[in-house]
């Protein structure tokens, strides 16, 4: 099985008809997405062809979903229009929207939040500024490489778009049921405790890897989670331990200030709550393979 996408998924992408839409659009049909259409609201009525198969562009969101079924969107709009976007993929009631774009405004992220939970968490947000989702031989919605690894019995949640990509390489031999990266600002929809929960609820998932990286305290409330309710093999890895204090690191939740949010702190939480903490990507591959059944 998998989580929040599979193969039954109908995806639609917000920005097909721009650049980096129809480039990750080609890729994700290529590795066996579904998607059925596009949504641009000045090119509405026309298609494109992708891979020799023709995807109608809409107008909006709401007649993507009643033209297609749609039931995930994928944006790829830029900055100052991607709040806009999400809002209109949400108040269509879309369930899931993958929001790839990075450098939204932190209010413009929030508000958009704050909009989902008002009209009651219909749409699950999954970013911004993250790669995306993979089931892998399933569905791909987003940026991440659907031929770095295949399907299997492992979970995946991470803050870092890099790391998710190492990570899914590393672990090859034995596979994903779903790779998830949750973006790495301040403001995101979907959270490690989310994706752990349904982890844990998925019968095919064996074992879940949680990668963090400083800033805030995210990895310690979800290592809280992981101590109350998680009963499945968790290990995890935190980048960030050669940071200096009060740097702002890459993503822009990544500000350490004192101890809090350190990837000391974080790794002290995660092993009290009974997770295994890897030095180093590979050593938490590793620790990774020795959880999960052969065969």
């Amino acid at each position: 099985m998998s989580i929040f996408l599979d193969e039954n998924s109908k995806v639609i992408v917000q920005g097909l008809t721009g650049s980096e839409g129809m480039k990750h659009a080609t890729k994700m049909m290529a590795s066996g997405t579904n998607i059925v259409g596009g949504v641009n609201a000045r090119k509405a009525g026309t298609s494109v062809e992708i891979s020799g198969s023709t995807v109608p562009v809409y107008g909006g969101v709401e007649e993507a979903m009643k033209e297609t079924g749609a039931n995930v969107s994928v944006l790829f709009v830029p900055p100052k229009f991607a709040k806009d976007a999400a809002v209109e993929a949400i108040d269509a009631g879309i369930g899931l929207a993958v929001v790839i774009t990075e450098g939204i405004p932190v209010h413009d992220s929030a508000w958009f939040w704050a909009h989902a939970c008002a009209n009651g968490n219909r749409t699950r947000i999954i970013g911004p500024n993250c790669p995306g989702i993979i089931s892998p031989g399933k569905s791909n919605a987003g940026i991440i490489p659907a031929n770095i690894t295949g399907p299997g019995r492992m979970g995946l949640v991470s803050k870092s778009g890099t790391l998710t990509y190492q990570m899914m390489y590393e672990l090859r031999d034995i596979g994903f049921s779903t790779a998830i990266g949750i973006g790495g600002d301040p403001v995101i929809g979907t959270t490690h405790i989310d994706a752990l929960e349904a982890f844990e609820a998925d019968p095919e998932t064996e074992a879940i890897v949680m990668i963090g990286e400083i800033g805030g305290d995210a990895e310690e409330r979800a290592a809280d989670f992981v101590k109350a309710n998680v009963t499945k093999p968790v290990v995890g890895y935190v980048a960030g331990f050669t940071a200096p204090e009060g740097k702002t690191m890459g993503h822009a939740g990544a500000i350490v200030s004192g101890s809090a949010g350190t990837a000391q702190a974080k790794k002290e939480a995660l092993e009290a709550a009974g997770v295994k903490v890897g030095k180093t990507p590979t050593e938490t591959a590793d620790l990774a393979r020795s959880l999960v059944s052969r065969g």
